[in-house]
């Protein structure tokens, strides 16, 4: 697909892809955004994605998309005043459970070490973690999992540290 025909596939079926989310969604910011996506995702494969199904390859790209968008809307919870402020105050017991996960963070070996900081810490993607550091992507999978399982088990149970 062209840039010609890209841009010909936003001014056919812009509006009936959003039409289509916003019916779904019954939110017109977020439907917006997921037209938004869509349309990026689109231009990220657009040699890949030839001009013909296009249409189908954006309705069932913007249909996932909103389906992402529930199930992370789902994850997140809305707290109500009293429990915002009842998880700020102080709990009887002290444990710096920072320190206790900087002590175990600082026993795992170097390499498992960067992942997992560049993974959990930073945000980076495995792809990008094996570009900086010049590791596959399943090695960097296997690291990271290695790290996980040596510190689940250096903590322990949580409910004991906290």
């Amino acid at each position: 697909m062209t840039a010609e025909e890209f841009n010909q596939c936003v001014d056919l079926y812009a509006d009936n892809l959003y039409r289509f989310i916003l019916k779904n969604v019954k939110d017109k910011d977020k439907a917006k955004d997921v037209v938004q996506d869509t349309y990026e995702k689109l231009w990220l494969k657009v040699s890949e994605v030839p001009s013909t199904n296009a249409k189908s390859y954006m309705f069932t790209t913007a249909y996932r998309t909103m389906i992402d968008m529930f199930r992370r809307d789902k994850k997140q919870t809305r707290m109500e005043e009293g429990e915002f402020d009842e998880m700020l105050s102080h709990k009887k017991q002290y444990s710096d459970l920072k320190a206790v996960l900087n002590e175990a963070v600082n026993k795992l070996p170097e390499i498992q070490r960067m992942v997992v900081m560049l993974r959990d810490y930073e945000g980076y993607s495995y792809k990008e973690i094996g570009e900086i550091t010049n590791l596959t992507e399943s090695q960097v999978k296997v690291y990271i999992f290695r790290a996980r399982i040596f510190l689940k088990n250096y903590i322990g149970d949580i409910e004991k540290v906290i």
